[in-house]
């Protein structure tokens, strides 16, 4: 028995929940997976699957196993991956994490010029607001938005500016004044973006002039964590929002909405956020990283 077929084979017949369709995932016959399996189990001495006429499961030793034996096999292929990766072309499955909104607008159109220039590379992309740990999940890239944190522990690339604009609808403008000056502020529904702890209560906008920045309090009733939502609330003449130029962009080609204090750059708090890349150190001589961070960052500008 060739152990290590015998494992590969173990996982598609627990994710296919039986033998005919893992077998015929595999290219190869029903009885040979039957025969394989029971092998395996006759080597460790213990039953790792449930056989009925409808479907094969996981007893419980074999749900354990399983989960060793993936995180081993994956191991084994993100192994071979840096070798093929080593080599004169990009090579291997490039895992990407991107915001949602970000990724929606911004990055999803690209990716399939990519899949074009780098026919070898596979994409794994795992789009989430949080952050995750690019070790632990065996990140190549995170797409992030923000200041790069001083962490010797992970590389930070810049691939973009982020500028914000202050917007709304010219319903709502036409229903409340549009305000003259960034103080007027104060008097409007501002609709803000939350950035967790005492920022989801109290935020101010800096607005920064010919070398003079003013701090204006904001308030109003919708604050949240989603770009998305803080859009349409705009859009749907509710308030004004500090939003970044690549999402209101389109909106503003279009009249839906209107940009105020165009001349002057505006931040949350002090928060100058660009978009930038963030990977490990030990990704820093890999191909598919390299060849990805050079076409997105070109794309970006």
């Amino acid at each position: 028995m060739d152990k290590l077929v015998a494992l590969k084979t173990l996982l598609e017949v627990a994710d296919a929940e039986g033998f005919a369709k893992a077998a015929k995932r595999m290219g190869v016959a029903t009885s040979s997976v039957a025969r394989l399996m029971d092998a395996l189990e006759a080597d460790l001495g213990t039953a790792l699957l449930t056989r009925t006429s409808r479907r094969v499961s996981l007893t419980d030793a074999g749900a354990n196993y399983v989960e060793r034996i993936a995180a081993v096999l994956d191991g084994l292929a993100e192994a071979d991956e840096s070798i093929l990766d080593s080599g004169t072309v990009p090579v291997g499955t490039l895992r990407l994490t991107v915001p949602a909104t970000y990724n929606r607008v911004v990055l999803a159109p690209h990716l399939a010029a990519f899949m074009r220039e780098q026919p070898n590379v596979a994409l794994d992309v795992v789009v989430a607001d949080q952050m995750v740990d690019l070790a632990l999940d065996r990140i190549d890239v995170a797409i992030r938005i923000g200041v790069p944190a001083d962490n010797p522990q992970l590389v930070a690339k810049v691939l973009a500016e982020n500028p914000r604009l202050v917007v709304a609808s010219p319903d709502y403008l036409q229903r409340h004044g549009a305000p003259a000056a960034p103080a007027d502020l104060a008097d409007h529904q501002c609709l803000r973006i939350a950035y967790g702890g005492s920022y989801r209560a109290r935020q101010a906008w800096t607005f920064t002039h010919a070398g003079e920045q003013e701090r204006v309090n904001v308030r109003g009733r919708l604050v949240t964590n989603s770009l998305d939502m803080l859009l349409s609330a705009v859009l749907a003449a509710q308030g004004i929002a500090l939003l970044p130029r690549w999402l209101v962009e389109p909106h503003l080609r279009t009249g839906q909405l209107s940009a105020l204090f165009a001349d002057q750059r505006v931040t949350p708090h002090d928060d100058a956020a660009v978009v930038f890349a963030a990977f490990l150190p030990n990704r820093r001589q890999s191909l598919k990283v390299r060849a990805f961070l050079q076409f997105i960052e070109t794309r970006l500008q």
